[in-house]
């Protein structure tokens, strides 16, 4: 009986242990980092949690299931809001694909098979003839998503996603930034599972900074 006491006593030691580590703040400078110049949210009262990502990206791939059992869980008072990276012109194209998506009313659906088809089963989305052929098989007009992509609309919107990532600094992907505050990725963190972890605590963060 001793020893299970002594067992018992030890593993609710281990416990709140975990419990404190897990919820102290994230490290400054090693789990994330603040921006130089915080940006406006567009989430209201929401804390606003941006990912930037690119469908080529083979982390973003690994994030994405991670991502999206998080905002499934995740509180009313916070808005995730996905914008597609933009580094050069040959990821131009994705970032069309995901706006176009958005525009026709099949980012919900479609979204995480863009990565699946493009990482597992090898069909090159990039290729807007491949995506084309790609969504029509998934249920969406054909004629009305070419016009959609190559429509000023969502060009506008490529603009506007290339002119985030000079304004947020973001120089690689997966990045989440929090209420315009607080930038972490999964190598800062020390993998996606973590980078979740480490948002966590930032929108802890961000909460009491609001407060303040």
């Amino acid at each position: 009986m001793q020893r299970f006491n002594a067992l018992i006593t030890v593993l609710l030691l281990v416990f709140a242990t975990g419990a404190s580590q897990a919820q102290s703040p994230a490290q400054l400078g090693k789990e994330y980092v603040r921006l130089s110049t915080p940006q406006p949210v567009t989430s209201g009262e929401r804390i606003e949690v941006i990912e930037f990502f690119y469908y080529g990206c083979p982390i973003c791939y690994e994030l994405e299931p991670t991502l999206s059992r998080w905002h499934f869980n995740a509180p009313a008072s916070v808005a995730l809001r996905r914008v597609p990276a933009i580094s050069s012109d040959n990821w131009d194209n994705f970032a069309r694909l995901f706006y176009t998506l958005e525009a026709v009313g099949q980012l919900g659906r479609l979204h995480w098979p863009v990565y699946d088809n493009f990482h597992f089963n090898g069909l090159k989305l990039n290729e807007e003839s491949v995506m084309a052929d790609w969504v029509a098989h998934n249920g969406v007009n054909r004629q009305k998503f070419l016009d959609t992509f190559r429509s000023p609309e969502v060009q506008a919107k490529l603009d506007a996603a290339r002119a985030m990532m000079r304004s947020y600094d973001i120089r690689g992907v997966p990045t989440i930034v929090v209420d315009g505050k607080f930038a972490t990725t999964a190598s800062m963190a020390g993998g996606t599972r973590e980078m979740m972890q480490v948002v966590d605590r930032l929108i802890d963060m961000a909460r009491k900074e609001r407060a303040k």
